[in-house]
């Protein structure tokens, strides 16, 4: 089943976490997952679900993994539960909704329920769910929760509205100040980096939805959904002796695709974490680098103090391991950030800026690297609010739409590109491959 809202700020990823905490409370096994390429939401569903995180974007996959990755990451679950992105029939600019929840929708054949925010209007929310209702019958809206009601007589004047739209009112869920996620530049601040805090609000999240949410109407609309006969995606590997990868994780290190490390583990690579805010040394064995997204410039005071462990990365790599970073992983290799020592892996400053990148990208590889062959084409996604200035005569990973983008060669490949290896495993397999010779 997919949660949606009629745009952005309608409360679909505090009530789609809620639903889950509490489809589980009620003795589900739920699966959460998050329509685009984000990893802030999924954060939420992984503490909700006690399931890792899963994204589901055609854009970055291809429309025909969507149904094998949801059948892998939905696996042993018996609710599905998909959060969307922006509003409903929101996609790419200029495809008329590729890679928009109602795109993912009707690639899954799922039923839909909005999420709206009734704070600011009363019987105009049953025009709003009525015009998303019919603006595309491909898409089925099996059902409306209204959020940020203000009274019981507010409520009444809605659902009285919504009756002549045929659309179910599944749950009505009244303004609730105690309940919310704090948000930074990119977004919410992920799971991880409040915890304690996000634990501790779950059982009240929870019960809230479970309060004011039909779960048995959910349950019936999740069942009502046809069957997936596609067969069901696995991780694919290269065979060869095991070798282990250190992955840059803790606070500062929050962003990575759950299906980036399962293709790793297939080839026999163990990902063992380490946090490059706390941990002063590379675990024993280690023969290669991961090093996803985050928000390392929050941190960068304490990334930067850290100086036995930027030693031994700075090291390592010059020793020849191989290394692959994304934004967060190619900021911490710079020579500085924000004017503060990093590992220096990579000649090039970077630093915060006004304005952020963000968007879909169709990259090609301008030469042999690490992960790529000359040539090799990718989707991916930016997302960041940073620059970074390269010295002279460096080689780029990736180049799109006129720019080069990264750092690259035979042992090294740092980004701002974030690319889901589930469409492309060939990348995993070549840096596994690497690994395993350094190993």
């Amino acid at each position: 089943m997919v949660i949606a809202a009629p745009g952005s700020g309608h409360g679909k990823t505090t009530i789609a976490a809620g639903l889950m905490a509490a489809l589980r409370a009620a003795g589900h096994r739920v699966s959460g997952h998050k329509v685009g390429p984000d990893f802030i939401d999924p954060s939420y569903h992984a503490l909700a679900t006690g399931r890792p995180a899963r994204n589901l974007d055609p854009f970055l996959q291809g429309e025909e993994r969507l149904v094998p990755l949801l059948r892998h990451g939905s696996r042993g679950a018996d609710v599905a539960v998909i959060e969307g992105v922006m509003g409903l029939f929101d996609g790419a600019l200029g495809t008329e909704g590729y890679a928009s929840t109602a795109h993912v929708a009707r690639l899954l054949d799922a039923p839909v329920v909005l999420v709206v925010d009734a704070s600011a209007a009363s019987r105009s929310v049953a025009a709003t769910v009525l015009g998303f209702a019919h603006y595309d019958n491909r898409v089925r809206l099996a059902g409306v929760i209204l959020n940020k009601l203000g009274s019981q007589r507010h409520l009444d004047e809605i659902a009285s509205a919504l009756e002549a739209t045929g659309v179910p009112l599944l749950g009505a869920l009244y303004r609730n100040e105690e309940i919310h996620a704090p948000s930074r530049h990119l977004g919410l601040v992920p799971a991880a980096e409040r915890a304690s805090d996000a634990r501790r609000v779950l059982p009240e999240l929870a019960s809230w939805v479970g309060e004011g949410v039909d779960l048995d109407a959910i349950v019936r609309i999740a069942s009502a959904a046809p069957p997936l006969s596609v067969p069901v995606w696995e991780p694919s590997g290269v065979d060869g002796p095991p070798v282990t990868v250190a992955a840059a994780g803790g606070p500062a290190f929050t962003f990575r695709y759950t299906e980036n490390i399962e293709l790793l583990a297939a080839c026999g690579v163990e990902v063992v974490d380490v946090d490059p805010l706390r941990d002063e040394a590379l675990p024993e064995g280690c023969a290669g680098l991961y090093f996803g997204g985050g928000f390392p410039e929050v941190h960068a005071a304490e990334l930067s103090a850290n100086t036995a462990l930027r030693t031994a990365v700075a090291s390592a790599i010059a020793d020849g391991m191989p290394v692959s970073a994304e934004c967060a992983g190619l900021l911490y290799l710079c020579q500085s950030l924000d004017g503060v020592p990093m590992v220096g892996a990579v000649p090039a400053d970077a630093k915060m800026t006004a304005r952020g990148k963000l968007g879909y990208r169709r990259a090609v590889a301008v030469e042999d690297n690490l992960l790529a062959t000359a040539g090799q084409r990718v989707t991916g996604h930016e997302f960041h609010r940073t620059e970074v200035t390269p010295s002279h005569g460096t080689s780029a990973a990736w180049g799109w739409e006129r720019q080069l983008d990264g750092f690259a060669s035979p042992t090294l490949h740092a980004s701002y590109l974030h690319v889901h290896w589930a469409g492309y495993p060939e990348l995993a397999h070549r840096f596994a491959a690497r690994v395993r010779a350094r190993g």
